[in-house]
């Protein structure tokens, strides 16, 4: 198969796949240059056509996971109704990104702490623009704004201070004591979350 996606000029897609699997089950450490060379049955020469070192690699995987959690985001916006008053879509639309941030986080905890990794940080370039979190974010919180359910004079800083409590959650669920809470009450204490977020802007 590896030869096959190098006749075919996909030997770059192959690696950045490979790379993300290792990714998915072992989180950003697990996402070394060698193992992805020899996964895709290529030499390091070949290899290192595409990805100059670990940390181009990486960049990659990052750049790559930060579009499926932004993706997911995106599909839980696209899944709250369309009808009822605009407040109401665009509060329901700004939770749904926060729900779905953390739900991914939770599902997919070596991918989650391998797009927030300190090293390998990729050219925002790499991430499309609709599919990067941030921009997610900020897209919804547009709307809580022009629907008038937050102040233009309150904006400044409430797409990141939006972004730090869902990031902090899904941080503590994954690797601090609220690990231990169980998928139950992370639910709850999600929507505590939420809504103490949402009742600010009311």
């Amino acid at each position: 198969m590896a030869t096959a996606s190098y006749h075919h000029g996909n030997l770059r897609q192959a690696l950045l796949d490979h790379g993300v699997a290792l990714a998915r089950a072992g989180g950003p450490d697990a996402v070394v240059l060698r193992d992805v060379q020899r996964l895709a049955g290529v030499s390091n020469s070949a290899a290192y056509r595409h990805y100059a070192d670990r940390h181009a690699l990486l960049a990659a995987v990052k750049a790559t996971v930060m579009a499926q959690l932004g993706a997911a985001m995106v599909e839980a916006i696209d899944q709250v109704p369309d009808d009822g008053p605009s407040t109401d879509r665009a509060l329901a639309r700004f939770r749904a990104t926060g729900q779905a941030y953390i739900d991914f986080a939770v599902a997919e905890p070596g991918l989650f702490r391998t797009a927030f990794a300190p090293d390998g940080q990729p050219d925002e370039a790499m991430v499309p623009a609709d599919r990067h979190p941030f921009q997610v974010l900020r897209g919804c919180v547009d709307d809580l704004v022009s629907t008038g359910m937050l102040a233009p004079t309150q904006r400044d800083g409430f797409d990141e201070a939006a972004w730090a409590a869902v990031h902090g959650a899904a941080t503590l669920f994954l690797d601090g004591p609220l690990g231990m809470a169980g998928t139950e009450r992370q639910h709850l204490i999600t929507e505590r979350l939420l809504d103490a977020i949402g009742d600010s802007l009311s």
